[in-house]
């Protein structure tokens, strides 16, 4: 109690009298507790003012610094409980992205009257939307019960990384406890549609080609300078498609860099079980390889036709062992084509596309190659895609100058000499002298270096 102080008597105590009367000031106590109130003043009368008036004023000033100091921070962990590490995340300026308000969110989501639904991802449900230019928009609406760790990482992740064949993230909304990206529309859905339609079949030309760009993107994805980026949920319903078929690989929110070590073991092992590399399963080491492992089963999707395995291991098993009795000639090539291509493939292409692909789901993570091993021996020759092409092309007769020769795009089916005259009804590829066509039993051949075989068709 300060009222059983003798500051007179003892140097000490004067000191211990004149501290906690300033801790009281600057506490503002005296004005609520009536005891410490008097107490004060039975202590005062005893103070030698002159001795202890230069302490006095220094010790007011280190305690006011101290309580400023210690106000300030907890002012500033309160601001940091409030805002978690991901809040600070969303600063546009950080992502380099438009951020909507969910007004917008909602305008664009309504546009019908009604929302369309396009399919579930990996930590949210995804939805068609128009915005005010017209644009189509997918939006993914995060699930409330997910942390925002998943939604941060993806909002980094592709605010950081651009590529023709993965899903371009336009901006995202953080509003009212809701999370929303925003993602360009890919009109031809995912390629797990694609491959199923009944109303038509997706040609081996255009199989290879999704490969290949697919491909593209992983190597995008894994070579990079600070480490790998690992997507962790390659499967066909996570590859979008655009009218011309073209691959855009989506849903990063499973994804994960890994540094310079090139693996990781994590306690949360996620992903699509059908697709999962069975070394990450069982031990939750998380490499590059994991993702081609899930490329693997991919490629032998798509050459088989077989249906979607997401949740069938048993499948998933018997697609590989029976891949693996093809490439090692245990049955015939013709077991593993899909039968609605009709045979209508080039073997020698086929099967060294089933080589490769038989590589990267090696139950071993060491066993299977690089994204570049695989590009380059499976993806990076494009004689086979040319000598596609060249079956969709075709040397016309110019119905205006009969010396020349029109080369057009062989998808047209229906052409006329008014066709032929109009480039917005046909598209022209070029003309060529008819000195440099040569035509035998219908097959055409241009000696000209920026042409390749084709069909003549006779006008």
């Amino acid at each position: 109690m300060l009222s059983d102080l003798v500051p007179e008597a003892n140097e000490t105590e004067n000191e211990v009298c004149s501290l906690a009367i300033i801790v009281l000031i600057a506490a503002d106590k005296l004005q609520r507790d009536q005891s410490s109130f008097d107490d004060f003043y039975s202590c005062l009368p005893n103070l030698d003012v002159f001795d202890s008036l230069l302490t006095t004023i220094l010790a007011l000033l280190f305690v006011v610094l101290g309580v400023l100091l210690v106000v300030g921070l907890v002012k500033y962990v309160s601001k940091g409980q409030a805002r978690s590490p991901a809040r600070h995340k969303e600063d546009p300026a950080w992502s380099g992205l438009y951020r909507f308000t969910k007004v917008e969110i909602e305008n664009a989501l309504n546009f019908w009257g009604d929302r369309r639904y396009l399919g579930r991802g990996s930590a949210g449900l995804v939805y068609m939307g128009v915005l005010p230019s017209g644009q189509n928009v997918a939006v993914k609406h995060i699930f409330k019960t997910n942390n925002s760790d998943s939604f941060f990482r993806e909002v980094a992740g592709l605010s950081r990384i651009r590529h023709s064949n993965l899903a371009c993230l336009l901006g995202y909304c953080v509003e009212d406890g809701e999370q929303f990206l925003v993602f360009e529309y890919c009109s031809g859905g995912n390629l797990s549609q694609r491959l199923l339609r009944k109303d038509t079949v997706l040609t081996w030309y255009d199989r290879v080609k999704i490969l290949r760009h697919c491909a593209l993107a992983l190597r995008f994805l894994h070579d990079k300078v600070d480490g790998c980026i690992v997507h962790r949920d390659i499967k066909l319903t996570n590859i979008l498609l655009t009218d011309d078929l073209i691959p855009k690989l989506s849903d990063f929110g499973l994804a994960k860099l890994l540094k310079m070590e090139q693996s990781k073991v994590f306690t949360d092992v996620r992903g699509t079980i059908g697709y999962m590399d069975p070394e990450y399963m069982t031990n939750a080491k998380l490499t590059c390889a994991s993702d081609i492992y899930s490329f693997g089963i991919v490629t032998l999707q798509l050459l088989s036709g077989q249906k979607v395995i997401e949740l069938d291991l048993d499948a998933r098993d018997q697609l590989t062992r029976k891949a693996k009795d093809v490439s090692l000639g245990s049955r015939p090539l013709s077991d593993f084509i899909d039968p609605r291509l009709n045979g209508a493939v080039t073997e020698t292409d086929f099967e060294s596309i089933l080589q490769i692909a038989v590589l990267c789901v090696a139950r071993s993570s060491k066993s299977r190659p690089s994204i570049d091993v695989v590009f380059r021996q499976g993806y990076k020759d494009d004689s086979f895609i040319l000598a596609e092409q060249a079956k969709q092309i075709f040397y016309v007769t110019d119905p205006i100058d009969p010396t020349y020769f029109i080369v057009v795009n062989g998808k047209q089916q229906h052409m006329t000499e008014e066709s032929l005259i109009d480039d917005d009804i046909v598209p022209v590829i070029s003309r060529v002298p008819s000195s440099d066509l040569h035509v035998d039993d219908g097959d055409a051949y241009c000696q000209r270096t920026d042409h390749t075989e084709g069909i003549w068709i006779q006008t």
